[in-house]
């Protein structure tokens, strides 16, 4: 009789034996070293005739011969054909009793299964989507020598083969304890299991192989190298990416069906041009040509605006090579809009009511504030130390060198004429506990970007009403005082002195405002408060045009020693800012806006130069950039040149979206197929090494 096919691992050392599944002790499976065939010996050496297939780890299952590889494609061409699924797992949960005694095709998973005899087995069937689980139950006789092949491959098929079920639907007494619910599937991670039916199997068709050295269990931790296997044995992985189609798609819908945007791709060949991140180069065969990948579909979605059409939107893909973070990877995708005819505040209100439908349609928020709150760049570096604060967390920021003792001053740190700022954060009402806090953050890594700062380590005292002046002598009777009022400080209370230079704000944070957020993240670790809840929008506004430049960033390469702190593209805010471009570049404000939420910036946007002239100005005689710079932006003079109309814009970041909605830590968490933090793809390793061949294709040589 025919016996299933399996794959087995063997060495070509020896001949090696198995019992098979079902049989007695005296039958096993003989395999010849030399040939790689499977003969099945009963007792008396009488040949059952059996055809199965060698597989080993890191050796070809092909046998050398050609009868082997003719088998090969033999096996595959089994698999081209297969019986259509007549029904799916969500139909049998929800209608379940309609479908009892009716034939029915599935498709989908073996999973785990129990062979209570010879004769009897049970396994799991995952649907294609590995969302549900519906319980399978094979019989067959108990004589040994009259087990049905369906049965013997129901018994021997590995865990996680791709099948095709075929049999009847059996009512079903639902099981006293099931592994998951429907309600709580998606958080527990687990599938959601049928009840009330089973299938009576009757037919199996395999339609590939589950070599036996992929091991899983449920505790497994698959490594990077191994993406697809976290994909499949993961459900919250799953979930997070089906989730991220579905934000796609309402995304798409209500921006085109409420809004009035309609969708254009624009080219991933672009050219370099210095917008102010650093570009990713693709070289061409004509020597010493090269595109370069977008930063963001910037300049082609003005030139749309110029174009005549109205609102553009994108799920767009973009390209920087920067340094990585937990929210930022060298490839990424935003939602990217732009508003013909519109300011900052038509763009803001359009994405107000975008997060707003979105938080209510997939989170079921409807709670949201009708509109979001709004500080000025300069308010949050003053009041929160950042420019995406995490206004949950309190702790609000003062400055104070001027009510502080000059030695205390001098204390702190080696600047003269510092400003000095406080802030206190209440993890205890008893100070015995706060000073365990304070002594085990200053013992942990995250302390030390503190203690090293050069401008002065932070001043940390505990507010302690057992002790004199509260603990806080070094300040003084009338400061003390003071601050005790200022802060409303109350026993156990941890107060941070920290300097600064006295200097304008730049940049994105001060060291007092990451010192607020490593101290909050070590007191929420250490179970001293609660991880904050709830999403906390605010818009961040008046954003400095331009920065002075620095070594980190590129810049646009002027020589006015300013770069744009955005992009060269962003308008003044007002006609004063616009006038004060001739006297003092560095104190005009933009008309750029960031959406954030819970200390992480969503997005960014601005009013645009439509003009020429102004976008000219701008770049040769603010940003003094070369003549041969000039050049990399002729194309867009030239488009605004053409009576462009004034537009506005912005891009929410879709990675770093999802993962807020869903509460993740990293945007890896919500993409199929991230790159590491040294921006490699460790499933396909890439990037590669060019070879000579390719090097000589491209007109390329390598400098050591």
């Amino acid at each position: 009789m025919l016996l299933q096919r399996r794959w087995y691992t063997a060495t070509a050392a020896k001949a090696t034996r198995w019992r098979l599944p079902g049989c007695n002790s005296s039958r096993s499976l003989r395999i010849s070293p030399s040939s790689w065939q499977f003969q099945a010996l009963s007792p008396g050496r009488q040949a059952i005739g059996l055809r199965a297939r060698y597989y080993a780890t890191g050796t070809s299952a092909i046998s050398p011969d050609s009868s082997g590889r003719q088998e090969v494609l033999d096996e595959f061409k089994k698999t081209l054909s297969f019986p259509p699924a007549n029904c799916d797992l969500i139909q049998l949960a929800e209608d379940g009793p309609n479908w009892i005694d009716r034939q029915v095709v599935l498709h989908g998973y073996l999973g785990t299964r129990r062979i209570a005899n010879k004769g009897l087995a049970f396994a799991e069937l995952h649907d294609v989507d590995l969302g549900s689980i519906i319980q399978v139950v094979s019989t067959s006789t108990k004589d040994a020598d009259s087990i049905s092949l369906p049965h013997r491959l129901f018994c021997d098929l590995e865990e996680h083969t791709p099948v095709v079920i075929e049999g009847t639907v059996k009512g079903r007494q639902a099981p006293k304890i099931e592994t998951a619910n429907k309600d709580d599937a998606p958080a527990s991670g687990k599938a959601t299991v049928v009840t009330g039916v089973e299938i009576k199997l009757e037919n199996i068709i395999p339609l590939n192989v589950v070599p036996q050295d992929i091991m899983v269990s449920e505790a497994k931790v698959f490594p990077p190298e191994q993406r697809h296997l976290q994909i499949r044995h993961d459900r919250r992985i799953r979930e997070a990416l089906k989730f991220r189609s579905r934000v796609a798609c309402f995304m798409r819908d209500h921006l085109a069906d409420k809004h009035g945007f309609e969708e254009f791709e624009t080219p991933l060949l672009f050219k370099s041009t210095p917008e102010g991140a650093r570009e990713f180069l693709v070289p061409t065969r004509n020597p010493g040509m090269a595109y370069a990948l977008p930063q963001s579909p910037q300049q082609y979605k003005q030139i749309l605006m110029a174009s005549g059409i109205p609102r553009y939107m994108q799920i767009a893909r973009c390209f920087r090579d920067e340094d990585l973070r937990a929210d930022r990877q060298p490839e990424f995708t935003q939602v990217d809009l732009e508003m013909a005819f519109a300011s900052g505040e038509n763009v803001m209100r359009t994405i107000e009511d975008t997060v707003k439908a979105l938080w209510s349609r997939m989170l079921g928020m409807s709670d949201l504030p009708k509109a979001f709150p709004r500080l000025t760049y300069e308010q949050a570096m003053e009041r929160y130390g950042s420019d995406k604060p995490d206004v949950r967390l309190g702790s609000d920021i003062r400055r104070i060198e001027y009510m502080l003792p000059v030695d205390l001053v001098s204390k702190i740190g080696p600047l003269t004429a510092p400003i000095v700022e406080v802030m206190k954060l209440s993890v205890s009402e008893d100070a015995k506990d706060t000073r365990k806090f304070v002594g085990n953050f200053m013992d942990s890594p995250e302390a030390q970007p503190f203690i090293q700062n050069p401008d002065g380590q932070p001043g940390i005292f505990i507010y302690d009403i057992r002790k004199p002046l509260q603990g806080l002598q070094p300040f003084g009777f009338e400061a003390a005082e003071q601050v005790e009022e200022m802060l409303g400080l109350e026993d156990g209370d941890v107060v941070v002195l920290q300097a600064r230079k006295n200097a304008p704000f730049a940049g994105g944070s001060t060291p007092i405002g990451n010192l607020r957020l490593a101290l909050h993240r070590s007191a929420v670790k250490q179970g001293f408060l609660p991880a904050p809840q709830g999403f906390a929008f605010l818009w961040i506004t008046d954003f400095p045009l331009f920065s002075p430049t620095n070594d980190t960033d590129p810049g646009q390469g002027g020589a006015a020693g300013l770069s744009s702190t955005h992009h060269p593209f962003t308008a003044p805010k007002t006609p004063e800012d616009v006038d004060m471009l001739l006297t003092d570049p560095l104190q005009v404000k933009a008309d750029h806006y960031d959406l954030v939420v819970n200390g992480v910036e969503l997005g960014g946007g601005s009013r645009r130069i439509h003009s020429a002239k102004m976008q000219e100005y701008v770049m040769r005689e603010v940003l003094k950039m070369s003549d041969e710079r000039m050049k990399d932006f002729a194309h867009l003079i030239e488009v605004l040149r053409a009576g462009c109309p004034p537009h506005a814009g912005m891009a929410l970041g879709f990675d770093r979206l999802i993962a807020v909605m869903l509460g993740k830590e990293s945007v890896r968490d919500v993409i199929a197929f991230p790159k590491s933090g040294k921006g490699e793809d460790m499933l396909v390793k890439s990037p590669t090494r060019m070879t000579e061949e390719q090097l000589q294709t491209y007109h390329l040589r390598l400098r050591r």
